[in-house]
């Protein structure tokens, strides 16, 4: 039994959750772990001096247990629940990968975290514009809400931060344009899944 884990990170609304979701649907044993999941409540969560929350750090996660999620997925993936489906698309492309399981782990911060980083198979990261990111971010209800001046005093910056540190020390990252549509970008990290399954039939 052999497992691929997928990293599939990038910009607040870059659109990494829909994506994971649809390939999901295509790939076969495919499980799927959200950061998201792994948030502090509110109140571990700390303020600075402007009063905003400071969600967008790898302090405002609990990164030990996702790491441990992971893991432990990776030891048994067949009792994960995977369901194992006939796929919408069966195709010669995916026979012979029914002993091969795949993780998408989706998140904003999954690179800057150096436990993760012995984990990927495949990294992919997914990038936006300044303008673009900041009208999708104004679209979407948050709990807690944003509050005024949170995109830019905070989120935008440590995006930007992250995504330096990122170029600085990390190879073999698949960058993704989230402008693009989204059919696009799923065939692209979709074809490139499936090399990556063919290798690891070799």
């Amino acid at each position: 039994m052999k497992v691929l884990v997928i990293g599939l990170g990038g910009v607040t609304n870059g659109g990494k959750t829909t994506l994971a979701e649809k390939l999901k649907k295509m790939l076969p044993n495919c499980d799927i772990i959200s950061q998201d999941d792994f948030f502090k409540p509110e109140s571990e969560v700390e303020t600075d001096e402007r009063g905003f929350k400071l969600y967008d750090v790898l302090d405002a996660l609990y990164m030990d247990e996702m790491v441990k999620s992971i893991r432990n997925w990776m030891k048994s993936p067949a009792s994960s629940g995977v369901v194992t489906e006939e796929l919408q698309n069966t195709c010669d492309n995916l026979k012979n990968t029914e002993n091969v399981y795949i993780l998408i782990v989706e998140g904003f911060l999954l690179y800057n975290y150096e436990p993760l980083n012995e984990l990927w198979n495949r990294r992919y990261f997914l990038t936006l514009p300044y303008e673009e990111c900041k009208r999708r971010r104004s679209t979407r209800v948050y709990q807690p809400a944003d509050t005024p001046g949170y995109f830019d005093g905070h989120v935008w910056p440590m995006y930007l931060r992250y995504k330096n540190e990122l170029e600085e020390n990390a190879s073999n990252i698949v960058y993704l344009d989230g402008t693009k549509s989204q059919e696009e970008l799923l065939s692209c990290v979709y074809s490139d899944i499936i090399q990556e399954l063919k290798k690891l039939r070799e």
